[in-house]
Parts: structure tokens; C-alpha cells; sequence
């Protein structure tokens, strides 16, 4: 039973992690995901804060994976697409030269 607990707390880390594009929800998500996994390993007070403090931390050193995707707006008086990098915060139209 002790191995399905911690399979499932693993499991639910797992999706957490991938939670967050700024440190703040990076560290909150993995955080909460540490706490739930060391709860369930160890099955107390302290294996939730360690596994807390740790996923934390881990979750406050990794950075968001950027994939390329962008945002797509029509102006009309232009007749063109163009683009928003949230990454950048910059504006660019279809061609890639800057608006």
C-alpha cells in the first residue's frame, strides 16, 4: 500500500513541476509537490517539510522551457499578422523584422 501512496505522490509532483512560468509559482508548485511526496514517504511532519523545503528549492532553480510558441494578432490597418514574445516582451510581424 506504502508503494502506491508514493507512487501516485510521484505521479502528481511530476504534473506540479511542470507548473509556473515565473520563479515565484516554480517554487510554490514544487514546493507543494516536495511536501506531498515526503509526507507520503515518510509519513510525517518532518518528511513534509523537508520534501517542502526541498522542492522549493528545486523548483525555484529551474528555469521554464520556452518553446518557441507566440501569440498571433491581426492589424488591420497593415494588413499583416504579427507576433508578441512574451519571452522578449516584443512585437514582430510575420516575417520576423521587428514592428
Amino acid at each position: 500500500m506504502k508503494v502506491v501512496t508514493i507512487a501516485i505522490a510521484s505521479a502528481g509532483a511530476l504534473t506540479l513541476a511542470a507548473c509556473g512560468t515565473t520563479m515565484t509559482e516554480r517554487a510554490a508548485t514544487g514546493g507543494l509537490a516536495g511536501a506531498a511526496v515526503g509526507a507520503a514517504v515518510d509519513g510525517s511532519v518532518t518528511g513534509a517539510v523537508v520534501g517542502g523545503a526541498a522542492g522549493a528549492a528545486l523548483g525555484a532553480a529551474t528555469t521554464p522551457r520556452y518553446d518557441g510558441n507566440r501569440r498571433q494578432y491581426y492589424d488591420e490597418r497593415a494588413r499583416r499578422y504579427y507576433y508578441y514574445d512574451s519571452r522578449t516582451g516584443r512585437y514582430f510581424w510575420e516575417d520576423g523584422s521587428p514592428r
